[in-house]
Formats: C-alpha cells, sequence, structure tokens
C-alpha cells in the first residue's frame, strides 16, 4: 500500500521517502516535523506487508509518543503493532523488563518519580556508609542533585573522585553514589537516572541483548533530539550500534532550551559526526504569520552556536494581520498585567482557549493568572503532578503498587494514610505489620484482613470485602480498578460524608482514565500489573485546563504547543534573559539559550504576538530585553496607559 505524499512540500518528501542511510531532519517549529515522522514511520510499515521488523519511535513526552500514534493510526490499518513508540525513559523500562534480570533486576521493579523516595533511600545509603567507617550524617542528603548529574553523565563509580576537588567530599560522593546504587538495586527499585544508566549497562555489557534489539527494531526514528543528555544519547548509541541500518532523528539547534538538564547543542554536531549524518532542513514555517517569521529570523542569528549551515525560516502563510505583531511598555507590572488582562478579556470567551500567557519564570504567571481572574477570566496555571493528590487516588495507586511488592512498607503507610482520609480509621502500620507476620509478611492481605474487622461505613465494607477477592487472591487488577473507581462515585455522591476530605476525585478520576487508556494503547493486549505500574510512574499527572480558560504557561512548558493569540510578557532585563544569563556574558551558553527561549516563544504565534515589558519588576528598574532590539523592533516612547481600575 502506497501512501499519497502529494500534501508534503518537496523537503518533506525528500525526508520522508530517504533511503540512504542515516538522516539528520534540521525542522524549524512550524515545518510540520511531526507530520514528516509519522508519515516515514506510516511509509515504513506499509511499504513492507511482508516484513517482521518493527519501527521504534523515541520522544521526550507520553503526549508526543500518543500524537504520533495517534496520527499513524489514521494512515495505515495493518501493521500497527509493529510500530513501538515510547519515550526514552519508557522504552528502557520495557527493555529492562524483558532483559533487567542480566544487571540485577526483577521485572516487577518500582520506579521512584518523587524526591522524598529518592531522599529516603539516600538516606539509608547515608546510614550504611557511616557503619562502614565513612564520616557521613543526613545532611549529606543535599548530594543528591550532585548524584543526579553523576548519573546523567553516565559516571562510573570509580571516576566520581575525579569529579570533586576536595579530598574528603570526594571520598564521601563516591562511597554514597556506589551505596545510592546499591540500595536501589538489593530493594528493586530504579529513579529516573538509574533507569537509563542500567539499560546503557546492560546493553553494553550484553552483546546478545543488544543485537536481539537491533534485530527487532533495524529503523529507529528520533524526535526532539536537541533536548536529549548525555544519558540519553548513550541509550540511543547502545540502541543503534556503531553502523545502524536506518536512523532518522529530527531535531532543532535553534530549540534547545533544557541545557540544565542536560542538553548540549555540541551533541547535534556529536550525532552528525558519528553517524555521518546527510542533512534535509525543513525551513517552511505554516504556523506564524510572515511578520512574526521576520522577528524570529533577526533574534536567533545572533546565536552564534547554531548550525554553520542552517537556514532562515520560511513563511508560508499570507500576511493577512495588520496587527499581527504588538509591543506595549508600561511603568510597573501591575499595569502590564492588568492591561494584558484586559485586552484577553476583550477577544471574548471563545477566544480566551485560544490564548496564552507565556513568561520566563512561574512568578511573572502567577501575577498575570491573578491579574486575568481579577478581570473576569479564568486563568489555568500550568501545575505538573508525578502523584495523585485526592486520598481515593492516592489509596488506589498505593494498594496497587502494595499488590506488586507484598512487602512494601512505604506503600502501605500510605495506602493507611489515604484510608485514614476517606474513613477517618486509624489503622496504624505496626498493626498491619504484625498481623502480616503471621502469614507470610503479605502486607496487602494483612491490610483488608485489619480493615474489615474496623468499624467501617456499610458502603467502604461493601466494597472492601468485593475488592479484597480481586486483588489479593486473584491479582485481577483491572477490574479491581473498574471497581474501586465505581466506589470512589459513590463516596462522592454520598451528602453525609465529608466532601472536601476527599478531594478533587472527579478531575482525578477524569487524569486517570485518561492516563490507562494511554497506557493501554501503548503496551497493547497482555498488559501486566507491574508494567502498568511502571508506565502510570513514568506519566506526568497534569489536569486539564478548565474550559475556556486561558493558559499561563513557561516557555519551557509550551514546547511543542501553538496557540492563536500569544502574549510574551515580562520583556526585560534579567527577565527574558534571566539575570544569571546577563551575569555570563553576551556569547556565553547561557545567553544563547534565553535566545532561543524567546525565539520558542514568539513561533508559538498563530496569529497575532503581543509582547510586553514594563520599566520595574519588584520594585527594580529594568531596561528593555535586548532580544527587543535584536529583533529590530522600534521600543514605545510613552508607556501605554493602565486600563481603568475595577473596585
Amino acid at each position: 500500500m502506497a501512501l499519497d505524499l502529494s500534501a508534503l512540500n518537496p523537503n518533506q518528501q525528500a525526508a520522508v521517502v530517504w533511503d540512504q542511510g542515516p538522516l539528520l531532519v534540521l525542522a524549524g517549529p512550524g515545518s510540520g516535523k511531526t507530520k514528516v515522522l509519522t508519515t516515514r514511520i506510516a511509509r515504513l510499515i506499509a511499504g513492507s506487508p511482508e516484513k517482521r521488523f518493527r519501527v521504534l519511535g523515541l520522544t521526550f513526552t507520553t503526549k508526543a509518543a500518543d500524537e504520533m500514534r495517534s496520527r499513524i493510526d489514521s494512515m495505515i490499518t495493518d501493521g500497527r503493532d509493529r510500530v513501538q513508540l515510547a519515550t526514552f525513559h519508557s522504552f528502557a523500562a520495557d527493555v529492562l523488563r524483558q532483559h533487567g534480570s542480566h544487571v540485577g533486576f526483577k521485572p516487577d521493579f518500582v520506579i521512584l518519580n518523587q524526591t522524598a523516595d529518592r531522599e529516603s533511600v539516600l538516606l539509608d545509603a547515608i546510614q550504611e556508609c557511616g557503619r562502614q567507617g565513612v564520616d557521613t550524617d543526613d545532611a549529606d542528603v543535599k548530594l543528591l542533585p550532585f548524584l543526579d548529574r553523576l548519573l546523567d553523565t553516565c559516571t562510573n563509580s570509580d571516576e566520581v573522585r575525579k569529579r570533586v576537588r576536595d579530598p574528603d567530599l570526594a571520598d564521601k560522593a563516591a562511597a554514597l553514589f556506589a551505596e545510592y546504587r546499591h540500595q536501589l538495586e538489593k530493594s528493586n527499585r530504579l529513579d529516573f537516572p538509574c533507569l537509563l544508566g542500567k539499560a546503557i549497562e546492560l546493553l553494553e555489557s550484553k552483546p546478545a541483548v543488544a543485537r536481539l534489539l537491533r534485530t527487532a527494531y533495524p529503523r529507529v526514528c528520533v524526535d526532539e533530539f536537541q533536548d536529549t543528555n548525555y544519558s540519553q544519547y548513550r541509550f540511543l548509541r547502545s540502541i543503534v550500534g556503531d553502523v545502524p541500518h536506518d536512523l532518522f532523528v529530527v531535531a532543532d539547534d535553534d530549540q534547545i532550551m533544557y541545557q540544565w538538564n542536560g542538553a548540549d547543542p555540541e551533541r547535534l554536531s556529536e550525532l552528525r559526526h558519528d553517524y555521518k549524518m546527510s542533512v534535509v532542513q525543513l525551513p517552511a514555517n505554516y504556523r506564524c504569520p510572515p511578520a512574526v517569521i521576520g522577528l524570529a529570523n533577526k533574534l536567533i542569528q545572533h546565536n552564534i552556536s547554531r548550525s554553520s549551515d542552517k537556514q532562515p525560516l520560511v513563511a508560508i502563510k499570507t500576511d493577512d494581520h495588520t496587527d499581527a505583531v504588538r509591543l506595549q511598555r508600561f511603568e510597573d507590572t501591575d499595569d502590564e498585567m492588568a492591561w494584558v488582562a484586559a485586552d484577553v478579556a476583550g477577544r471574548g470567551v471563545k477566544a480566551h482557549a485560544h490564548c496564552v500567557v507565556l513568561a520566563r519564570t512561574k512568578k511573572v504567571l502567577e501575577a498575570a493568572a491573578a491579574a486575568l481572574e481579577a478581570a473576569g477570566v479564568t486563568a489555568a496555571l500550568n501545575v505538573r503532578k508525578d502523584e495523585f493528590e485526592s486520598p481515593p487516588f492516592r489509596w488506589l495507586h498505593s494498594i496497587l503498587r502494595l499488590a506488586n511488592a507484598r512487602g512494601d512498607r512505604e506503600q502501605l503507610r500510605r495506602a493507611c494514610k489515604a484510608f485514614y482520609s476517606i474513613e477517618g480509621l486509624d489503622l496504624r502500620v505496626e498493626q498491619v505489620v504484625a498481623s502480616a507476620a503471621v502469614t507470610g509478611g503479605d502486607l496487602l492481605r494483612a491490610w483488608f484482613e485489619e480493615t474489615l474487622v474496623k468499624d467501617l461505613s456499610d458502603l467502604s465494607r461493601e466494597y472492601l470485602t468485593a475488592l479484597r477477592t480481586r486483588i489479593v487472591s486473584r491479582l485481577d487488577f483491572q477490574a479491581f480498578v473498574t471497581m474501586s473507581l465505581d466506589w470512589f462515585r459513590r463516596l462522592h455522591a454520598d451528602e453525609g460524608r465529608d466532601q472536601e476530605a476527599l478531594g478533587d476525585v472527579e478531575a482525578e478520576e477524569s487524569m486517570w482514565r485518561e492516563l490507562v487508556q494511554t497506557i493501554g494503547d501503548r503496551l497493547g493486549e497482555g498488559l501486566t500489573l507491574e508494567a502498568f505500574l511502571q508506565e502510570m510512574d513514568l506519566s506526568p499527572k497534569v489536569p486539564p485546563p478548565p474550559p475556556n480558560a486561558v493558559r499561563c504557561l513557561t516557555i519551557h512548558s509550551s514546547k511543542g504547543m501553538e496557540f492563536a493569540h500569544v502574549y510574551l510578557v515580562g520583556l526585560a532585563e534579567d527577565q527574558l534573559p534571566s539575570f544569571q544569563a546577563v551575569k555570563k556574558g553576551d556569547d556565553s551558553r547561557e545567553l544563547q539559550e534565553e535566545r532561543r527561549n524567546c525565539f520558542v516563544a514568539i513561533t508559538r504565534t498563530q496569529e497575532s504576538l503581543t509582547m510586553t515589558y514594563a520599566s520595574t519588576y519588584g520594585g527594580w528598574s529594568r531596561q528593555p530585553s535586548r532580544f527587543l532590539h535584536e529583533m529590530g523592533l522600534d521600543l514605545p516612547g510613552e508607556p501605554a496607559p493602565p486600563p481603568p481600575r475595577t473596585a
């Protein structure tokens, strides 16, 4: 089955049909990179119906992987099971589920996504090192970010001392680094950095496993490569080997904005050198008005670390918006935010969901959100969560984890704490542990037995009796989840119950169902409990914005999005660019990243871009951002009048 490629421009078609070795696609914002990537994958599958090889697509967020999956499903009907779309961490988890025994991990390993859980492991390592004579104390838990940097750069235990100048601190860091990893391994737990590290160790130490993986996935596609840190790139190299059959990488060096997380402008050069990549560029921009494209090209050309052969963006849209770009100056940030709020309100409620307020920092966004709410406009601040917050869903998640690891006291503690908020029953962890000791240490079974002899509401007793059978003996976790959700809905409908104590059950049920659907689509039939929990822990818990709400996003969190009307606020020196970047100097890596942040922000625009700045922030005088000058904009001579204040 041949796919129709007539809707693609010549450069896009060239990338989709490329078959002459490793290819790097330099894709500017709004250039249709996702269309190119998904069309290529669909073409590889549709063009080889008699083959059984699989295509691996790696990206950075579950949302991006899900969007790619949806697009591919719309293009092909047969062979969808031959496509594996995943984040780097999700694919690493998949590899370790299948082959992790070679590096000391069982398939039901637990992924730690909470800082508090990781600090608890490090505290255990600190105590163990202390028993071995190392000079440690609990305050050394502050070394966790340093250990993360070591893990992200794939540092070996014997190399740690070379990274620390102080000899005493070097000995301590080396001991804690080794013991922290040992504590994780002996308890069959992994955090995000170790997840990649162990997958790399597996593939590099077991060539037979690596060969098996390359046989299964001879064609690998990577999205947003510019965001990779060293461990992600090394993981990619361990997957494809030195001479990949087909490596297809999409990237944009003008959108590198995660240097704090290990992204590096030099990594694209390293990729091109390591694999002798051919290059296809996608400069055509289908998203932004021509005026915005003109600003973006002027701005980004000031970065000296871009690819020397990078082509400027080309606007495809016709110039049908006379006010596509606006710039406003204000005396202070209060006036700035009040004006933005009034301007957004004037667009009407139907337009609000298509508006976004972008800023460099969350503090500025909080001021913008407050001004929007004061103007009668619903504002949605983007808040990432790694765990559920309502007691019912915290209970559900901890019980499932306890079902997967029957001796996990931390999950038992969480289940007891959450259930206290649901039923007011103060069930002691020590009591359950003592009960479990009589019956072989099964904390899950003991929790149900101890709970059901207590004074419970009739509703909860009825459900817990049925739920115990499903999860303790049968491990039918999908039926357990379905019944639990029904229980939560009935709790929420019980007018005699303290609803505030239950939290926002409706919103979290919606989020839970969406995650379950996504995980089911990703992993297919035969979903196991350990795989379900690992994918759940790898997925951010981000509630959807309210209907007709104006999104208030940091520039980093807006990556990959687009909006009809973009308001970029706080365009002043020491705001954007940040104070830290300004201190580093004009040609510093930090200032170039700030310029890329601004480039990313303005290229989210579909129809109109409004940029604002104030003369003072937090009582301190500020000059207009240098980026405004670099874009060639004429700065307003007088500040804009603030909107009328309402009582």
